[in-house]
This record gives structure tokens, sequence and C-alpha cells, in this order.
């Protein structure tokens, strides 16, 4: 999971992420039964807790750079689309009716979304904030993630609701899980 990626800086980490959403998706498509449920239930957290790091660090870093905030702005909202989505494929499971056409939905909504990110925020974060600020950055991601919601919720996309909801958000979210992983 997140905390057990190896980075050199925050851009580093939110690089393997990347990959390893995409990974997960793949592997939610090609699976069946308690394989992709699993999967999903991966894929889900870890979207969820690196939405929120991003949310609550990486974006407002970004807006502190010249002429970046309409880039952020783009970011948050494909965010809140995607956790729109997401949630509504987390309410229905994987075996509902629609999950398959849904997931292929939101795996483009997403990795188009990291794609810009890779090429467009993370390019100017590089170029414009110190190595060690990005270095120090990559264990404050961390932490965010460690006590961020394990589920989507739309709504909460910028720094400020983050940190004023998320809290109580994660807490739920983290007893919800442990109440499905001792049902399974």
């Amino acid at each position: 999971m997140p905390d057990k990626v190896p980075a050199n800086d925050a851009i580093d980490l939110l690089l393997a992420q990347h990959a390893r959403i995409e990974e997960l998706f793949v592997l939610v498509a090609g699976s069946a039964g308690d394989t992709r449920r699993e999967a999903f239930d991966d894929l889900v957290r870890l979207l969820s807790v690196h939405e929120t790091a991003e949310e609550e660090l990486v974006h407002p870093l970004s807006r502190t750079l010249p002429d970046s905030d309409a880039l952020v702005d783009d970011r948050l909202a494909e965010e809140r689309e995607a956790k729109e989505t997401l949630r509504t494929l987390v309410d229905g499971g994987v075996d509902a009716p629609g999950f398959d056409a849904g997931l292929l939905l939101l795996r483009t909504a997403v990795l188009t979304h990291a794609r810009y990110e890779e090429r467009y925020e993370f390019p100017r974060l590089r170029a414009h904030v110190p190595a060690g600020r990005l270095r120090g950055l990559a264990d404050a991601v961390r932490a965010a993630e460690a006590f961020a919601p394990t589920r989507p919720h739309p709504g909460t996309e910028s720094a400020a609701a983050n940190l004023a909801l998320g809290p109580v958000l994660a807490v739920a979210d983290r007893v919800r899980d442990a109440i499905r992983d001792a049902s399974s």
C-alpha cells in the first residue's frame, strides 16, 4: 500500500502510486470473485488516500507557484468527478450490473488525470520547489495518507475540507473497513 512505496521525494512517491493504481485497475478488470473484490477494495483505498494527500499537500503547494490556479482547479474538478464515479461503484459493488462499464470510465478518467499531473503539475513542482522540501513532503504525504479516509467522499477536494472533515470520515471509513474485513 502507499506507505510501503520507496521514494526519494513526494513526486517519486506519487508516481509510484500512479503505477500501482494502474496495476490495480488491470487486476480488478481481469479477475473475478474474491480476488476481484479484494483488488477493488485495494484500489478504492489507494485512490482515496492518494487523492486526499494530493488535495491536502501537493495541490496547495502547486498553487503557490505562478500561474497555477487554473491547473490546480482542473485537477480538483477531475478528482471530484472520479470520487463520484468511484462512490457509485463502491455502493453497487463489483457484481452490480454496469460495474465493468463504470470501471472502464473510472480507469480512463483516473489515468488521464494522472497523466496531466505527471506532464504539467509535477514538472512545475520539481522546477520550482527545492529538492529538500520535496523529500520532506514525501514524509508529509505518507502521514496524510495514514490518517486519510479510505473511501471516496466527493465534496472534500480542498485542503480545508480535507482537514476539517477528513479525520471524522477516516475513522468512519476505517471502522467500516474493519467490519467488512471481519465479516469476510
